[in-house]
């Protein structure tokens, strides 16, 4: 299971696992199942639209060309705050459909990102094997009787 920022994710399974126990053990086996991005990207990958950051949203436009200006819901701090409204206040019916709409389109894009990141590290990772062996070959290949 592909996350960014794995202990995030991690600590919010192990909330809703504390939170529903009848699902608690499903709910903990799949947070000992995260695979986290964050890591690769910051140790092998970068590029100038990062910005200086590694974060999710700047990584997405810069290497996937997927972004969240689009959206309502934009950053997971206005997620947050909206999802506390749609659990905990008191919020019209036609507001908490439009909320709930929201944060699942947010949600959607997040996930979609994961996957495209994923596919896209595993191009560039397929880019810089095919390149570290074509420069094998030819440092092989010098001085070498034609």
């Amino acid at each position: 299971m592909v996350a960014y920022n794995a202990p995030f994710e991690r600590t919010a399974i192990e909330g809703l696992a504390a939170a529903c126990p009848d699902l608690a053990a499903g709910l903990l086996g799949l947070s000992h199942r995260l695979v986290d991005l964050l890591p690769i990207v910051r140790e092998h990958v970068y590029d100038p639209a990062f910005g200086g950051s590694f974060s999710l949203k700047a990584v997405l436009p810069a290497l996937v060309g997927e972004g969240y200006g689009d959206l309502a819901i934009a950053d997971g701090g206005l997620a947050s705050v909206n999802l506390v409204r749609l659990l905990f206040e008191a919020v019209a019916d036609g507001e908490r459909a439009v909320l709930r709409k929201n944060l699942l389109a947010y949600c959607a894009r997040d996930t979609w990102g994961l996957v495209l990141l994923l596919r896209r590290l595993r191009e560039l990772a397929t880019e810089a094997a095919a390149a570290s062996a074509k420069s094998l070959y030819e440092s092989s290949r010098v001085g070498a009787p034609s």
